[in-house]
């Protein structure tokens, strides 16, 4: 007989958002199902302000944790007993339907392993919403259903639900040689849980990812060597195709490329295009490595 109900831990890595955070730690009282546990893991101590931790209402646990987001989602991964993780980025503002509606999916079909939502509104495609542009987007959504729950290739970081019974019993984790803001670690966790249950998109999961530019992102010569480098090193792995690898690589690069004679405020794409033309540089001779970035 299975479960009536289920644990979920909300759990956010976060660098370089001080503020934010607290903005999102206090949206999240929104919650009509509140979390049986809430983890935070900030790369660096000073990512969190101790006082913030106050405008939630509940326990909010701080997660020590490697910079990265990988090794910050893995260790958030140990430090829980829950039966369902809801990684939400730092600037991600849920539905306050949420968390209830990813406890009705995940008890419907015990086979889902990863589950992601509907984004109403996503500013990483621009220059970033505002906290008070975010929250009213959101309180303007008046979705009614049906819900529609089909399968999808992969999570999106910012709201990913994963059942953590599978990724504890065959030791799945967030691969760690993707550093730093891990470009596409999304992707390559879920292929690694699509082996042991389902990806699915619900649109009964929705929410508004802020995509704030202001900090906590990696200058534009990593984020395009990673978005060149990731790629291939995914599908190496056998977790992408070599047509999403060139096609999204393509894809970048020409939109660097093209964009770069006339970048947008918020985007540094000559400092992108440099790390793509480096990362094929190193493809070339042989020395493609994730984590390179570190370096530069």
């Amino acid at each position: 007989m299975g479960k009536d109900k289920l644990t979920l831990a909300v759990a956010i890595a976060t660098a370089g958002r001080r503020d934010i955070l607290t903005q999102t730690l206090a949206f999240m009282n929104n919650q009509s199902r509140k979390p049986d546990e809430f983890l935070v893991s900030p790369a660096r101590p000073e990512d969190i302000d101790p006082e913030g931790l106050r405008h939630y209402d509940g326990v909010v646990r701080v997660i020590d944790s490697a910079v990265g987001s990988s090794h910050q989602r893995n260790a958030m991964i140990r430090a829980s007993t829950a039966d369902v993780m809801v990684f939400f980025d730092d600037d991600f503002l849920p539905s306050a339907s949420y968390l209830a509606e990813v406890e009705a999916l995940f008890l419907a079909d015990p086979k889902i392993a990863v589950a992601t939502g509907y984004v109403i509104a996503d500013g990483a495609l621009g220059p970033g919403l505002e906290i008070e542009e975010g929250q009213a987007i959101l309180a303007r959504d008046r979705y009614r259903g049906p819900s529609s729950v089909k399968p999808t290739f992969n999570g999106y970081g910012c709201n990913m639900a994963i059942r953590l019974a599978p990724a504890l019993r065959h030791g799945i984790r967030f691969d760690e040689n993707l550093p730093l803001y891990a470009w596409l670690e999304d992707v390559d966790f879920s292929r690694q849980m699509a082996v042991h249950g389902t990806v699915v998109e619900a649109s009964q999961l929705r929410g508004v990812h802020l995509g704030t530019k202001k900090a906590g992102r990696s200058p534009g010569r990593r984020l395009g060597y990673s978005q060149i480098a990731n790629r291939i090193y995914i599908q190496r792995k056998g977790n992408m195709t070599l047509f999403q690898v060139w096609d999204g690589n393509i894809r970048n690069l020409c939109a660097n490329l093209f964009k770069s004679l006339k970048p947008e405020p918020w985007v540094d794409r000559r400092g992108r295009l440099s790390g793509n033309i480096l990362a094929l540089k190193d493809l070339v001779a042989g020395r493609l490595d994730p984590k390179k970035i570190l370096d530069l």
